[in-house]
């Protein structure tokens, strides 16, 4: 055999970082709202996301996606998914480092961590880089422990597994297993995200259980053990605990009809489910199941906004690492000045969604309801729907190299769009952010005083904040406007955060880009004299 030439000028694999430990931009936010002990105690788990380990069990996870098996040989409904052991890996981490359910317990122990939180969204931010769609049933574990409490029976039975740090597979009684997943099902064919035109029912019977029959159009995580529900009873939409094995070690009828074939998180399962005479329990009072359900819906969207800010971190250290090893016209691409342009201007949107999404974190510590439910919102919006664009400029560093799929720039980008959609698609979440404002005015004052507190100190942040209040202050077509409501809030937000905690080079791109609107449509368009080295060289992960 003949060599026709020798292979130079390529990219070595991206191994050895610390996504957690080595983010300048994370650990100062872990810092900020938690302490040293908080970053230290997430050391393992910074090394494990960064390992050559942990990227063979994203790429495996990922090219071996979950089967659906309806029946077993002999005819029997089993309505079992199977998952490549890869998946089980990264499960098993993920819960073993604590970021399921366990910042519950931790919150309530006897010598309560006040910063459980924010602990698990670091780590959580840091973890899923490696893949993302084993995410969904992490959060949805986390998530439904607020919601169950308003039934304190099932959550004294069931709250110790879900805020387990042991990950079990398969079925089985979930009173007596070391740890539970859990998973939720609300929207309906019919519905969407109306979840009121639901029409599945439930009736009640003499135990105190209630009988559920119907579909549910799109169910999380159908392997998991318990899932809320919403249901119609006489009162009106209600919420209740169906979990896949009865206590009397039957299986309670979960008929999964078909799994869906998604353009993204394709490593997870989403399922379409049929209910027959299916036994649930009430959670919360009768007629109130959306306020129930909305509970684990509020907590979900703070992991969506934590999600999308890992997945944009982790095409953003694929783009600098590619881009400090890669050499064109005589130089590294990271040195070319335009390069460094798009780069800068990346790591900024990179930054900002970090800084909100560990900041929303650290209200649920401190029990900022008010702060919570109004942020959270506006950065769910903001912040989901700007990373498939940030994504795909990502990608476009790596030219053609980032569109085939060993570089993993496709499967981050098919992920992008995700939390954009999942509890509430834009449209919903700009209208519930209007909600928020016209029912709770605490909520609103909560925002505003986060966003006062870097007030005078840039020009274009406080003209930012006045158009804001102008926004806010005018009723007139006020839904037509939501969209841009919601997202000059975050970005108000967002400006705060950085003016008052990120180095200024970085706090000046933002404010001129953002704010000011000295920049394009386009990623790569900050402004000449820019201190974009800066923001790179703070941008780039340091080694395990």
């Amino acid at each position: 055999m003949t060599d026709t030439h020798t292979v130079t000028n390529q990219v070595p694999p991206l191994v050895g970082h610390d996504p957690v430990a080595g983010d300048t931009a994370l650990v100062e936010a872990c810092l900020r709202h938690a302490d040293a002990l908080t970053l230290d105690s997430l050391e393992d788990l910074g090394a494990l996301a960064g390992s050559e380990q942990a990227a063979e069990w994203g790429r495996l996870a990922n090219e071996n996606p979950p089967r659906l098996r309806t029946h077993d040989r002999t005819g029997h409904r089993v309505d079992e998914v199977e998952f490549h052991p890869a998946w089980h890996e990264l499960m098993t981490a993920a819960f073993a480092h604590g970021l399921g359910g366990t910042p519950w317990a931790l919150a309530s122990a006897e010598e309560p961590d006040p910063h459980a939180h924010v602990r698990r969204a670091v780590g959580y931010l840091g973890w899923t880089q490696v893949e993302a769609g084993h995410g969904c049933p992490v959060t949805m574990t986390y998530a439904v422990v607020p919601a169950l409490r308003r039934a304190p029976e099932l959550a004294v039975v069931f709250e110790p597994g879900l805020t387990s740090t042991t990950y079990e597979p398969g079925l089985a009684d979930p009173r007596t297993k070391a740890g539970l997943v859990a998973g939720m099902g609300m929207t309906e064919k019919q519905g969407g995200s109306d979840v009121r035109a639901g029409t599945t029912r439930a009736t009640p019977r003499i135990d105190g259980t209630y009988h559920l029959t119907g579909h549910k159009w799109f169910t999380s995580a159908p392997m998991s053990d318990l899932f809320l529900v919403l249901a119609q009873t006489e009162e009106g939409v209600s919420c209740f605990l169906v979990p896949r094995m009865l206590p009397d070690g039957g299986r309670n009828v979960f008929r999964l009809q078909r799994l869906k074939d998604k353009l993204g998180d394709r490593s997870n399962a989403s399922s379409e489910v049929e209910f027959d005479r299916t036994v649930g329990w009430l959670v919360g009072e009768p007629g109130r199941g959306v306020r129930a359900i909305l509970d684990m819906v509020t907590t979900t969207r703070l992991d969506c906004v934590l999600g999308s800010a890992a997945t944009v971190r982790a095409a953003l250290t694929q783009a600098l690492h590619h881009a400090r090893h890669r050499s064109a016209f005589g130089a590294l691409l990271v040195d070319q000045p335009l390069m460094r342009n798009v780069l800068a201007d990346v790591a900024v949107e990179s930054e900002a969604a970090t800084a909100l999404a560990v900041r929303l974190a650290a209200a649920q510590d401190a029990g900022e309801a008010d702060f919570l439910r109004l942020a959270g919102a506006a950065a769910k919006f903001h912040v989901c729907k700007r990373t498939p664009a940030v994504v795909a400029e990502a990608l476009e560093v790596l030219g053609g190299n980032g569109y085939v799929e060993e570089s993993v720039l496709p499967r981050l980008y098919r992920q992008s769009p995700l939390n954009s959609i999942w509890e509430g698609s834009g449209n919903v979440i700009a209208l519930d952010v209007l909600r928020a404002m016209e029912r709770d005015s605490a909520s609103v004052a909560a925002v505003l005083a986060e966003v006062g507190a870097a007030a005078g100190a840039d020009d274009r942040f406080d003209a930012a904040v006045a158009r804001l209040r102008a926004e806010l202050a005018d009723p007139v077509d006020l839904p037509f406007r939501a969209r841009r409501v919601a997202s000059l809030l975050a970005l108000c937000l967002q400006g705060s955060l950085l003016l008052q905690h990120a180095p200024g080079a970085v706090a000046d791109a933002f404010c001129a880009t953002r704010l000011a609107g000295d920049w394009g449509s386009v990623l790569g368009t900050l402004p000449a004299g820019t201190a974009a080295g800066e923001i790179v060289e703070r941008a780039v992960v340091a080694p395990a």
